[in-house]
């Protein structure tokens, strides 16, 4: 039986969400939560599977009550149901420790697939949540630029850092000049950068070694 809390601060969302899964086999919902401080309070005095977490209550809030769930109760699933996919809605109670990410639009049946999902363990995102949390995630993963080099390059990079001349850098390197002209230029064009100088800064700037 997975056993559930609804946290909700509009009391016919309750009713009408417990009510409908009520009728829902394998689902007993334990509680209901009237705001986030009560939430979390019930959370911990009934260790809950999952939590239907409203987004926007008077008081603590959705994503405040759901860092304080997450704390207490790290084994409690929570999935956010709400009408908002504002970047500033969504990526606060996902790095709160949200489950899962559903819009108060989704169907009775949606949010029944989602607990029974949740339960095992997988996720469930609305569509343009999703592709919000993939666009972030793929942002916050980009190669800097300097990792974009070949370890050539790098060494390259590293002794323009220093300071050496083309002449300096051919010698210590025993490569021709116009190996390490060519080197260089890629560099300028993989860093982004107009210059020697700016690349010397670059390799401060990012602490390289």
């Amino acid at each position: 039986m997975i056993r559930v809390l609804l946290v909700d601060d509009h009391e016919m969302v309750r009713m009408g969400l417990a009510a409908y899964l009520s009728t829902e086999e394998g689902i007993e919902v334990v509680g209901e939560a009237s705001s986030g401080e009560e939430g979390v309070r019930m959370a911990n005095e009934l260790m809950p599977d999952v939590i239907i977490m409203d987004l926007v209550m008077d008081g603590i809030g959705g994503v405040e009550a759901t860092r304080r769930i997450r704390e207490t109760c790290p084994s409690c699933k929570v999935i956010v149901v709400t009408s908002f996919v504002d970047d500033e809605k969504v990526y606060p109670v996902i790095e709160a420790g949200a489950f899962s990410y559903l819009l108060k639009t989704s169907r009775a049946s949606e949010i029944a697939r989602a607990i029974r999902a949740a339960a095992a363990g997988e996720p469930v995102l609305e569509s343009r949540v999703a592709g919000k949390i993939m666009a972030r995630f793929r942002h916050g993963h980009e190669q800097a630029p300097h990792e974009q080099l070949t370890p050539r390059e790098l060494e390259v990079l590293l002794l323009i850092g220093q300071g050496k001349s083309n002449q300096e850098i051919a010698d210590q390197l025993i490569i021709g000049i116009k190996t390490v002209k060519t080197h260089v230029s890629n560099i300028l064009a993989k860093l982004g950068v107009e210059g020697r100088t700016q690349a010397a800064i670059y390799v401060h700037q990012h602490n390289l070694k």
